[in-house]
């Protein structure tokens, strides 16, 4: 497997404690796992997904109390750590053991929405952890009742000293939340699901449908697609990453696997319930819409040919000339043996480039040429070389593009030759590409009809 350089923020290292407790846990393991969890609160009082993990696991215990007081002081701290969706996943759990997270999830809103006074310079990272190697969960010796009042005890400690410290640092922007109001950040976190993920888990399977969207509360996951036998690392996610996001403005089928390297908590969202959000909010709609189409942008200019080779301070400008367009199973973006709208941007989904032949060919069946995806240009030939399409280009599956009109395309390649000149080589490729398979075919029939 192709691996990308280790990203900003990675993770990528020898197993931590929490990702030691979060591993036991999941594997149903709940008293080595709280050991191993009371054991950093009582190292880290501080630490939130350790608060949360405790809370989880007295309260499957039946510790419902304790459960709560920790997933209430996992809140406080997600929250001065920039974390909502680590903090709404404590609100969740919260909710599993009897408490209301209606105050939570307000206080949540208020923290991060866009009129929060807390909005400002955001806090330093906290400190790494030892290696699980080099640190000491509680004594094995502790099981039954001795471990769950050991450590309600410890949750007693954290909350008398979470309690002593009465500064809380200012939170830095987030994408999405700081950009909505109280009221309508809210009703997003509401949507809300949290989904405990073992390492290896796959969260998104490359070809299945699109339904919904993830926010990482805890942990580390890889973006990774297959091309043929080879299978690419496309990008390692930490705490506070969005994906899955082609979901709310696509129902083409995933592009990409999602799969955790490390124990992970991520929020789920459905499409559905985001469609019913944004009626009733519209200004959580338009904010999420946005967002996603500026980090499918982003996506494709790192994945197309043709945008690469504008510098990339010009890329938001010249992005911006191109306009959305969505197309159905089935819909032509470009029909054979006529002039095109324009030039097209696969941004999502997949098309087929279909050549048919003459009505009088006794062959007569359609010849698909290729299949594009996102990242790749269609309509290159017929505006570069200025002549009909030499073929149709059909949605095979929902497919989202970036359309520049062809009234528009001159402006463009005026202001950015190497646009041209990357077009005009794709267009011959193409061009000779789709000459040589036609030919091909022609000898195979021939061949065929002699025999």
């Amino acid at each position: 497997m192709a691996l990308p350089p280790v990203l900003p923020g990675s993770t990528h290292q020898a197993e931590s404690p929490i990702d030691r407790a979060l591993s036991l846990a999941l594997a149903g393991e709940r008293d080595a796992a709280l050991r191993w969890a009371a054991a950093l609160v009582r190292h880290d009082p501080t630490m939130p997904s350790a608060l949360c993990l405790c809370g989880r696991l007295l309260g499957e215990l039946n510790r419902h109390e304790a459960a709560r007081e920790a997933c209430a002081n996992a809140i406080v701290r997600a929250i001065d750590l920039e974390n909502l969706p680590l903090a709404v996943a404590a609100a969740r759990e919260l909710e599993r053991f009897g408490g209301n997270p209606g105050p939570q999830l307000d206080l949540i809103a208020a923290s991060f929405c866009k009129d929060s006074p807390r909005l400002g310079e955001g806090a330093p990272p906290p400190p790494p952890l030892p290696t699980a190697e080099a640190f000491q969960p509680l004594a094995s010796v502790l099981t039954g009742a001795l471990l769950l009042n050991k450590a309600t005890e410890i949750i007693h400690d954290a909350t008398r000293r979470l309690a002593a410290q009465t500064d809380h640092p200012g939170i830095a922007p987030q994408p999405v939340f700081s950009a909505v109001g109280r009221d309508a950040l809210r009703a997003l976190c509401a949507t809300f699901t949290p989904v405990w993920i073992a390492a290896g888990a796959t969260v998104i399977e490359q070809g299945a449908a699109r339904s919904a969207a993830y926010f990482v509360a805890r942990g580390e996951l890889e973006a990774r697609r297959r091309r043929g036998d080879e299978e690419i690392v496309l990008a390692r996610l930490t705490n506070g990453a969005m994906f899955g996001e082609m979901a709310l403005l696509s129902r083409a089928p995933r592009t990409g696997s999602v799969v955790a390297t490390r124990p992970s908590i991520v929020l789920e969202v459905k499409r559905d319930a985001l469609d019913q959000l944004a009626q009733r909010e519209p200004e959580v709609g338009a904010e999420l819409a946005a967002y996603c189409r500026d980090r499918m942008m982003e996506n494709l200019v790192r994945m197309s040919d043709v945008l690469r080779v504008v510098p990339e301070a010009d890329r938001p400008a010249l992005v911006k000339r191109f306009r959305t367009r969505t197309f159905e199973k089935n819909e032509r973006l470009l029909v054979q043996d006529e002039r095109p709208a324009g030039l097209f941007l696969i941004a999502s989904g997949e098309v087929a480039v279909v050549r048919r032949d003459a009505a009088d060919d006794p062959r007569g069946e359609p010849l698909v040429l290729s299949t594009l995806g996102p990242g790749d240009v269609a309509g290159e030939i017929a505006m570069v070389l200025r002549r009909p399409a030499n073929a149709d280009v059909i949605a095979t599956h929902p497919t989202v593009a970036l359309y520049l009109p062809a009234t528009e395309f001159m402006g463009l390649v005026e202001d950015h030759p190497a646009v041209l000149a990357q077009l005009y080589k794709l267009a011959v490729q193409r061009d000779e590409e789709t000459t040589s398979i036609i030919a091909e075919e022609v000898s195979v029939a021939e061949d065929f009809v002699l025999i």
